[in-house]
């Protein structure tokens, strides 16, 4: 199945002179989004994998079921001010501007 027919191109958004890549269209047809989990699960199957980390918001929708496939852990990364226990931060570039992600101190052990 060629998933790339699932991802729409939004040209300037947030920003003039960002391509934005929406997901929508595949999350809105089981038949893709069962697919696209599949392959990813099948990717990462049998490499001894310790959880899966997923990055708010749109990586929580696929590495929810992901971790459920591999047996492991799921790990959630948030933006700053979510996560209520002992964190640590990490800040980041974009093409338009800058962020911060936060993950539990004690959440991969």
């Amino acid at each position: 199945m060629d998933l790339k027919r699932f991802i729409r191109d939004v040209p300037d958004f947030p920003e003039p002179g960002v391509l934005f890549r929406d997901i929508t269209p595949l999350l809105q047809n089981a038949e893709a989004f069962q697919h696209a989990v599949g392959q990813l699960s099948e990717r990462f199957r049998g490499r001894g994998l310790d959880a899966v980390v997923g990055i708010e918001s749109r990586g929580f929708l696929f590495a929810a079921p992901l971790a459920i496939n591999l047996n492991v852990p799921l790990v959630p990364v948030r933006k700053p001010g979510k996560l209520p226990a002992a964190r640590m931060t990490v800040e980041y570039a974009l093409e338009y501007g800058s962020g911060q992600l936060d993950i539990h101190d004690d959440a991969l052990g």
